[in-house]
């Protein structure tokens, strides 16, 4: 029987197992799946996330500017709805968690406006959250 919708499915280093599972479960709530001493699945709200420990392919990231913010080029995340963005971008702030880029809202009154916050997990991947007013606005030109 077919997903409806699809999941994802995201494997990506990280240098430290027991630093990510702090990050992933405990700060954003990713309940977790299956693990190994040099692996762990995370739900990252319904898809798979999978951080494999493998210290030497954590890198710095290079970055593009993207109305007047440095985006990490390298990067991934979910699009949330309105509310739920706010509520996310809320509890990092009283976590007091590092921003890469503080919660804002992007491209104001253009196309594609958006609510965007970046953050960084400890092995230095960047993660976007995103939301739009208008879903119709995910894809728009």
């Amino acid at each position: 029987m077919p997903l409806n919708p699809p999941r994802f499915h995201l494997a990506f280093p990280v240098s430290d197992l027991a630093k990510t599972r702090a990050f992933y479960s405990g700060l954003l709530g990713c309940p977790e799946g299956r693990s190994t001493d040099t692996w762990i699945d995370f739900d990252l709200f319904g898809h798979q996330l999978s951080a494999h420990l493998k210290p030497q392919a954590c890198s710095d990231v290079a970055a593009n500017a993207v109305d007047g913010d440095q985006v990490p080029v390298r990067h991934f995340g979910l699009i949330l709805d309105w509310e739920a963005w706010h509520q996310l971008a809320a509890r990092l702030k009283t976590e007091a968690v590092d921003f890469i880029i503080e919660p804002r809202i992007r491209f104001q009154g253009e196309v594609g406006e958006q609510a965007t916050l970046f953050i960084q997990d400890p092995s230095g991947n960047a993660l976007e959250f995103k939301s739009f007013k208008s879903q119709d606005q995910i894809f728009a030109h």
